[in-house]
């Protein structure tokens, strides 16, 4: 639900609601305009985008996208398409008139904040932060990709209006242009002064493309030029603002595309309109209550339209805000500022803003009594609203401004023929004309006309075509491409226009000229002739003399519309004086071109030479020419004046043209059927022709498939025939070949044999080479396998020696330990001697105590007794030890002898030694028999049975090592003996 509010200064407030229970504001994020200006699209954070057409007072719903856009373009080629970026970072075009989607793009990686359109509409350039993609509009395809580095990053990339620049900023403050076609860097601007450096944050660009204006955090403002590539003015403004979020030049009506209005939204949401050359602050709009977020100016400069920071959409009328701007500047001042040549410090470029009306420059006494002498020419009919053209122009003005300079600036020439003519601008009625195609009588224009320039032939055949399909007469007029070529070489990038000033110039400048069609135009060229007797009465005369009719001297010149006899710039200068005066102007050109060139003229005798003088460029000053045509506009009388006989100036109709129909249309229709009939028999005659061709065609090639077959018939005979005879001289031929082949054979067979007999004595030798060579590689084997056998022995021989070594000194390590251990065992049984001796002592002792005590005799004789008994156990025990021992160090030797022996013959087989062990352990002595356990005492008995159990034990760890030594020398031994076989097998 929309809400449509007016005030004074605003056209109209759009405040987009929701119709639900608790109501809500869909806030606008974006709006453009289309090429008019008469529409404008907008979008809401829901994604709703919707067309206001500000001229038919009506809105419409062309698309949901369902998510918020972040740009809109709305000015493409074709007008009911505009682009949208979103919040998916991808990009669409939609129809605002079939509401479907045209075309997805994707892309970019971030969120596009700018889509800028070429003049032409053919590309297009999305910007994001960090990259800008220059897309074709006609396929949509990607064909460029802007690539920078994350820390530099993007600011904005456009298209310089009507040029084919692409303009690169950058955070880093550098500026490039660049060739929209090869992508060529034109130039970069340099840094600006470092007393007013500024990060540029919002850009832009006057129309003509000359004059760059930069902002950023500040309240300064940098303009460029950017033909001189250098800062010309930095604008200081007023301390309220602290920051420039968006820049846009207002469009003047006047100006040509220089724009001198600039428009300036800072941060306290105020955007303030500035002269940039006065410094003068126009006007502002927005408040600090209600601020404006983003705002777009129509093309043509009447509307400014504003997203407020609550989401509304205002819509000013610039003619409302100021009268200022729609005026146009003094006619005859003109005020040129130089740029400056040398480099300027900041404070020489700074101006700073003031408030108040725009100044007019102080005049000198000549200037002002020039505008008073204009002031009083232009009194009586200034206001006549019949003088009045669009834009603020008027007529009387101009043909006042036209008479002192001769012609319009070049600058503003296109501006004002727009005016005069009164141009509508139908762009659906000429798409509609455009969309019907190229019309029949045009498809073969080349031939007829070939131009160099293709791109100026397509339009010259869709400027015909769409002229054909506005009335049919036009597409039997001779001489329209001769007409039309002048305006469509000058408006060729803009077909509209062309089209609209061709068709103005046929209904008000071609008045009567098709009553005779399809002759020339009787009427007209009698009216010059009538002017021309008035006026030269012996020109007239040569001319009928000569037999050189009006259709000679004034129809090549209509016709061409001069285009043939004048240059470019005399062309354009008599065209501004023809456009801003009555229809009869162009018809006392004529007159005039003859008169001033009567000299010349009255020296053509022959035809050929007048011919040749109306179709060619003459010497002739064009000046002279249009004075002489205000003469004789002023001088001719009235009833033979042409502008008695030709309406005044009609516009075309906005919306649809006007029906065409200022001929004889029965002589059209006729004409039209009579060409319809002749191409229908002309139809009917290529068929007819075409199938009698078809049957010629058939009957011819029957003959000569006929001849061909009776000929091949007489060669195949003649064929059959030399076949037979060859067939017989093949047959002797055979014989005799039959015959050599057999003595061929035989003489091969004999070759064969002896090659036989060569190949076996050959394949014998060779055998025997083979065989030789391999009884020679066999005894290189078999030396070096005995080499290889003699290093093994001699490595194993060197091992066993070491392991000799090895045994030589475990031997002495065992013996040493053997002889440790006896000593320990020695040591221990004399501290057991010692300890029974000193008991024995002490026994004695007592004994001989007791003697002398006085005990009784047999208590002596039994202590004597024990005493015996153990001296007798003691020795027992020393002999059992003896033996043990001895026992040992033999058996010891038996081992390492046993050991040694069968490291020196390692290849001799074990012979079985427990039996012999077993038999030299039998021979030995055995402690058990010498012991005598019925004669020791029983403490005496265990001690002596430990002991023996510690020698066993200690006996045999060192047999058991000593055969763990002997069973890993025994398998070395036997796998070096292996050896040598293995190497031999």
């Amino acid at each position: 639900m929309f809400g449509f509010f007016f005030f004074d200064r605003i056209i109209v407030n759009i405040i987009h609601n929701t119709s639900n229970y608790h109501p809500k504001v869909l806030r606008f994020l974006n709006v453009a305009f289309d090429g008019t200006g008469d529409c404008l699209i907008a979008g809401d954070h829901q994604g709703n985008i919707y067309v206001f057409d500000l001229y038919g007072n009506r809105f419409n719903l062309v698309q949901r996208t369902a998510q918020a856009c972040t740009a809109l373009a709305f000015n493409l080629r074709r007008k009911s398409e505009f682009l949208v970026a979103l919040a998916d970072y991808s990009i669409k075009c939609f129809d605002t008139v079939t509401k479907e989607l045209v075309s997805w793009m994707r892309g970019h990686e971030s969120s596009v904040f700018s889509i800028s359109v070429h003049a032409s509409g053919k590309y297009a350039i999305t910007t994001s932060s960090d990259t800008a993609q220059l897309w074709d509009l006609d396929t949509f395809q990607r064909k460029r990709k802007l690539n920078i580095l994350r820390s530099v990053g993007i600011q904005k990339v456009f298209f310089l209006p009507l040029s084919n620049t692409i303009l690169s900023c950058f955070k880093d403050n550098s500026i490039f242009a660049w060739e929209c076609d090869t992508l060529f860097c034109k130039y970069q601007l340099p840094a600006p002064p470092e007393s007013s450096s500024i990060l540029y944050k919002v850009f832009a660009v006057t129309r003509d493309g000359r004059i760059l204006a930069a902002g950023g955090k500040s309240n300064h403002l940098h303009l460029w030029c950017l033909e001189a590539r250098q800062l010309f003015r930095i604008i200081q403004m007023p301390t309220k603002v602290r920051a420039i979020r968006h820049l846009e030049f207002l469009p003047d009506s006047f100006d040509a595309g220089s724009n001198q209005v600039l428009g300036v939204l800072s941060q306290d949401g105020i955007m303030r309109f500035i002269n940039i050359q006065t410094c003068k602050l126009l006007f502002e709009i927005g408040s600090l209550d209600e601020g404006i977020s983003s705002s777009a100016i129509s093309p043509h400069g009447r509307y400014i339209a504003s997203i407020m920071e609550n989401g509304s959409l205002n819509i000013y009328s610039v003619q409302a805000l100021t009268q200022e701007i729609n005026k146009p500047p003094p006619p005859l001042v003109k005020v040129i500022e130089d740029l400056p040549k040398n480099k300027l410090s900041s404070s020489d470029l700074k101006r700073k803003v003031t408030s108040g009306r725009v100044q007019q420059p102080a005049k000198s006494r000549e200037s002002k009594i020039q505008t008073r002498i204009l002031k009083q020419d232009l009194t009586g009919d200034f206001e006549s609203k019949k003088n009045e053209l669009p834009d603020g122009l008027n007529k009387k003005r101009l043909q006042i401004l036209l008479k002192g300079y001769g012609e319009y600036p070049t600058k503003y020439r296109m501006f004002i023929w727009r005016s005069l003519l009164q141009l509508p601008e139908n762009h659906t009625a000429f798409s509609s004309l455009i969309d019907k195609g190229t019309h029949v009588a045009f498809l073969n224009l080349q031939k007829k006309y070939p131009i160099k320039s293709r791109k100026l032939l397509r339009v010259l055949q869709r400027t015909l075509s769409a002229l054909a399909h506005w009335s049919v007469i036009f597409s039997d007029t001779p001489y329209l491409p001769l007409l039309a070529f002048p305006f469509v070489k000058l408006f060729q990038n803009n077909q509209l226009i062309c089209f609209e000033v061709i068709a103005t110039l046929i209904i008000n400048w071609c008045q009567h000229w098709f009553e005779y069609f399809p002759n020339p135009p009787i009427n007209i060229l009698s009216m010059i002739e009538n002017v021309l007797a008035f006026h030269d009465k012996e020109l007239l005369q040569h001319f009928i003399d000569h037999d050189i009719t009006s259709q000679l001297y004034a129809w090549p010149l209509l016709e061409t519309v001069f285009s043939e006899v004048l240059t470019r710039e005399e062309w354009l200068k008599l065209f501004d004086n023809i456009f801003s005066n009555h229809p009869s102007f162009l018809l006392m050109t004529v007159v005039a071109y003859n008169m001033c060139s009567r000299a010349p003229l009255l020296n053509c005798n022959l035809k050929d030479d007048f011919e040749f003088f109306f179709h060619h460029r003459n010497n002739l000053d064009i000046n002279v020419v249009i004075r002489q045509v205000y003469h004789l506009m002023e001088t001719t009388p009235t009833d033979i004046h042409p502008d008695s006989m030709l309406n005044v100036f009609v516009a075309l109709t906005k919306g649809q043209y006007p029906v065409f129909n200022q001929y004889p249309k029965f002589i059209v229709d006729y004409q039209t059927q009579e060409q319809e009939r002749i191409r229908n028999d002309e139809l009917d005659y290529l068929r007819e022709r075409q199938t009698v061709e078809d049957m010629q065609a058939k009957v011819d090639q029957q003959r000569v498939e006929d001849e061909a077959w009776y000929q091949k018939q007489e060669l195949l005979r003649q064929a059959e025939e030399t076949r037979r005879e060859m067939l017989l001289q093949e047959e002797e031929k055979m014989i005799q070949q039959r015959q050599r082949l057999a003595a061929v054979k035989r003489e091969l067979k004999v070759k064969e044999m002896h090659l036989q007999d060569a190949a076996r004595r050959r394949f014998l030798k060779l055998q025997q080479d083979q065989r030789e060579m391999e009884l020679r590689r066999l005894d290189d084997e078999i030396g070096r396998k005995v080499y290889m056998r003699d290093q093994e022995i001699a490595a194993t021989a060197r091992d066993l020696e070491m392991r000799q070594l090895e045994l030589e000194s475990q031997k002495r390590l065992y013996e040493k330990n053997l002889t440790e251990n006896q000593e320990a065992v020695a040591k221990e049984m004399r501290a057991d001697a010692d300890a029974y001796r000193r008991k024995v002592d002490l026994e004695e002792h007592m004994f001989h105590k007791l003697i002398e005590a006085g005990e009784t005799q047999s208590q002596k004789t039994q202590k004597w007794k024990e005493a015996e008994g153990k001296e007798l156990r003691l020795k027992s025990a020393k002999k059992a030890s003896a033996l043990s021992d001895a026992s040992r160090k033999w058996f010891l030797k038996q081992e390492i002898n046993a050991a040694v022996e069968h490291a020196e013959n390692p290849c001799h087989k074990e012979e079985p030694r427990f039996q012999n062990e077993q038999e030299d352990s039998s021979c030995l002595p055995r402690t058990s028999q010498l012991n005598d356990s019925s004669e020791m005492d029983p403490s005496t008995q265990i001690s002596l049975n430990r002991r023996a159990v510690e020698w066993d034990t200690t006996g045999q760890n060192l047999i058991e090592k000593v055969r763990n030594l002997r069973q890993r020398l025994t398998a070395q031994a036997r796998h070096r003996c292996q050896t040598p076989h293995l190497l031999a097998a």
